[in-house]
């Protein structure tokens, strides 16, 4: 079993900035990929980015192209989501997540992911 732990989410003024951090702990297993989603009231779990643990591979959602940068810390098992110029729209519970193997689904598919974690809350104030 894998345990993941979020955390920077808070509040923040449309322009500025958060850094999200999530660790991984428990079973120690070679990672596929550790992605990002986000889940805001009433609308279904999205995408946000995604990073191939061995060879650092990126991916991001349309939304937040050059505006987050997802990174990883192997040694640590820590996965990093930075934010800048946020959006109110960007407001959501984000959530960090582990697909232990590829599935041939895309590492945007909710179904490629094994782990999740509970979740932190960012809200951006317009």
């Amino acid at each position: 079993q894998v345990q993941l732990v979020e955390s920077g989410g808070g509040l923040v003024q449309a322009g500025g900035s958060l850094r999200l951090s999530c660790a991984a702990s428990g079973r120690t297993v070679s990672y596929y990929v550790m992605g990002w989603f986000r889940q805001a009231p009433g609308k279904e779990r999205e995408f946000v980015a995604a990073i191939r643990w061995s060879s650092g591979t990126t991916n991001y959602a349309d939304s937040v192209k050059g505006r987050f940068t997802i990174s990883r810390d192997n040694a640590k098992n820590t996965v990093y989501l930075q934010m800048n110029s946020l959006k109110p729209e960007d407001t959501a519970v984000y959530y960090c997540a582990v697909g232990r193997l590829p599935t041939g689904l895309g590492v945007s598919s909710l179904a490629n992911y094994d782990y999740w974690g509970q979740g932190t809350q960012v809200t951006v104030s317009s």
